[in-house]
């Protein structure tokens, strides 16, 4: 049977690509979204020959997280790959104006969704003897930008979670790592005007946008088999923009 995977927010964007690139690789896919949109991308796997199945959950709410799982354990087997890439809107937000609530609302998506599907798939992985965990975070860990500071908190502690939970699990035989995207032009940056487009290409040495694929391609490689001796580690897919 093949390896299954979970994709969190993976009915468009990133996540979709995500999920096509893993289904590409033998893997059966799991394709998650709160709106229960994915249909269409578990659809057009089926199409290319591949496996794949919609599941549409809240995965920042613990029941709704436990059903998920069991729900996947139950139409394609135990996941083996769990891809932490579900997010919300992320309007930017000035420190006088970003309250606690809103940075609760992107601690749900980055720290409190990716401890929840942790810990409903740890124990089916530690049965079988490992698993490949895989968060996405962001460049703006680095390169933090004006307004965005309850997001930036946010992915920042998810990458401090990611290490916790690599140096735990390494003795399970379960990989976490993380990549960090750069700016990848998809749906939800449509409002993002020409020219702030053009300033953001002249600070890439590559001199172009990332792409949903180059994105998938890493964490094709971190879910693999071939990536079971690299765990705790980061990898950023800029450009080179981290260079500038």
């Amino acid at each position: 049977m093949p390896r299954v995977a979970l994709v969190t927010g993976s009915s468009r964007g990133l996540g979709a690509g995500i999920a096509r690139r893993l289904a590409a690789d033998g893997l059966a896919v799991a394709v998650n979204s709160r709106s229960g949109r994915g249909d269409d991308v578990a659809a057009a796997i089926e199409q290319a020959g591949g496996t794949a199945a919609s599941f549409p959950a809240d995965v920042t709410e613990r029941e709704s997280v436990d059903r998920l799982v069991a729900a996947v354990a139950d139409a394609l087997g135990p996941i083996d790959v769990l891809v932490l890439n579900a997010t919300g809107p992320q309007p930017p937000v000035l420190i006088e104006e970003a309250g606690w609530d809103r940075h609760l609302e992107m601690l749900a998506f980055f720290l409190r969704s990716p401890v929840l599907l942790g810990q409903a798939v740890l124990p089916g992985m530690r049965k079988r003897g490992g698993g490949r965990i895989v968060h996405l975070d962001s460049e703006v860990v680095d390169k933090p930008p004006p307004g965005m500071t309850a997001y930036v908190a946010a992915k920042s502690a998810q990458l401090g979670l990611m290490r916790s939970w690599a140096r735990e699990l390494a003795p399970d035989a379960i990989t976490v790592n993380t990549v960090a995207p750069g700016f990848i032009p998809v749906e939800r940056h449509d409002d993002v005007s020409d020219a702030d487009r053009a300033q953001y290409v002249a600070t890439v040495p590559a001199g172009r946008f990332g792409t949903p694929d180059d994105i998938a391609t890493a964490v094709s490689f971190f879910a693999s088999e071939a990536a079971g001796f690299i765990t705790g580690q980061r990898l950023v897919v800029d450009g080179g923009r981290g260079l500038t």
